[in-house]
């Protein structure tokens, strides 16, 4: 055995294995907490999204004495409803704006709002479309061809939440927030208004007893209308976009195509289409029944249409999105997110709450209230047969007194 100056020292072979072995439990047990970390910082990101949301909300109603409108724009008043070519250019929005156009100003997006606000001359094209643009429901081909009118095609960057990975085509902007329409279906994308613009005794009626959220389309409402207090009453709630992989949250089964029973009388006919083997998602079999490529959920942030940029407070959330015969159509669209258990609501006070999936929502099987009333819908001004849930999304059914969020 060497001693003095000349012995070498040094790890052993085991020792350097331990030594290792040891790094990599830490770093095993380190990433999950920094993925943790990563999501809670994307979480409070969404949050203070809608929050800045929720701040325009009421600058605008401090500006104009009522909430911006859902369905608003310009239409051919008592003319036919523009469709196909009809509507562009020089353009007519058939009154289909989302919330969001009318917030630009007030969410730090006056540039877009000029852009929209003003006659916009296609680069691609030298097409002229008139102030407040054509129908957002055009589609991709129709913008190349008759040149793309840039402000329905631009992301805004309030609009989106971290921790929602959605990108790009075929999306025309995405959002991932969404006004909230309430606990009924009926008339819920007309409203009191037709296509045209014209109003009935029936539209009015039928508006009236069914569309219950505090956005109702077509119609202003401002704070006064929201007896059930703002601080108990859903304004707007949080939404997944699609990533094409047919999730029952961002894509859409039209319930006549499939079969399913009517979902004003119940509420959850889609259910049964549904893989059961993998709950997230639709079962292979009904992919002909499914929205097409550019209509998924979140994917037109200027569309008006439920299925687009609104939620319902029917089914609990990140439930299945279950449309009537297409996207277009009456849907029942409740809120969705990315993060773990629940979503984000914004609340007409402005303030922002995390809903978990596990929120009261009474019986799934009741239908949804109707001017037609019982035996075959809920009659109107009942309380809302939702729960909590439902009750959270109506603005003057007095139903939220007695009743907690958990």
């Amino acid at each position: 055995m060497m001693t003095g100056p000349d012995r070498k020292t040094g790890f052993t072979l085991v020792e350097l294995l331990v030594v290792i072995a040891i790094i990599g439990v830490l770093v095993g047990l380190l990433l999950p907490a920094v993925q943790s970390a990563r999501e809670a910082a994307r979480r409070m990101s969404c949050s203070n999204n809608f929050k800045q949301i929720g701040l325009g909300l009421h600058n605008y109603h401090a500006a104009y004495n009522q909430m911006p409108r859902h369905s608003g724009g310009t239409s051919l008043k008592g003319g036919p409803e523009p469709s196909g070519d009809a509507a562009i250019p020089p353009g007519n929005n058939s009154d289909d704006l989302s919330i969001f156009v009318g917030l630009l100003p007030f969410i730090e997006q006056q540039a877009l709002w000029e852009l929209i606000s003003n006659p916009f001359v296609s680069p691609a094209t030298g097409n002229t479309y008139t102030s407040m643009g054509p129908r957002p429901t055009l589609n991709l081909a129709r913008h190349n061809t008759h040149g793309s009118y840039a402000p329905w095609l631009t992301d805004v960057a309030t609009l989106r939440c971290p921790s929602d990975p959605g990108a790009g085509l075929p999306a025309q902007g995405r959002t991932n927030y969404a006004a909230c329409l309430g606990d009924a279906l009926e008339f819920q994308t007309s409203g009191p208004l037709s296509n045209s613009g014209t109003t009935s005794t029936t539209f009015a009626t039928t508006a009236r007893a069914s569309c219950r959220g505090a956005f109702v389309a077509r119609m202003d409402i401002s704070f006064r209308d929201i007896l059930d207090g703002l601080s108990n009453t859903i304004a707007a709630g949080e939404i997944n976009t699609d990533l094409g992989d047919n999730a029952i949250t961002t894509n859409g089964l039209h319930r006549t195509s499939a079969g399913a029973a009517d979902i004003r009388v119940t509420p959850s006919a889609c259910v049964p289409f549904i893989d059961i083997s993998r709950p997230r998602f639709w079962d292979p079999s009904q992919f002909g029944n499914l929205a097409g490529s550019e209509n998924k959920r979140g994917y037109k942030w200027a569309l008006a249409r439920p299925f687009y940029s609104a939620i319902t407070t029917i089914t609990p959330p990140n439930r299945e999105l279950c449309t009537d015969v297409g996207s277009l159509s009456r849907s029942i669209v409740p809120p969705s997110s990315r993060h773990q258990g629940g979503v984000h609501v914004l609340m007409c006070d402005g303030s922002v709450s995390f809903i978990t999936d596990s929120i009261d929502a009474g019986n799934q099987n009741a239908p949804t209230v109707h001017f037609s009333g019982p035996p075959t819908y809920t009659a109107p001004g009942s309380v809302s047969p939702y729960g909590v849930w439902g009750a959270m999304g109506t603005r003057a059914a007095s139903d939220t007194a007695t009743q907690s969020v958990p």
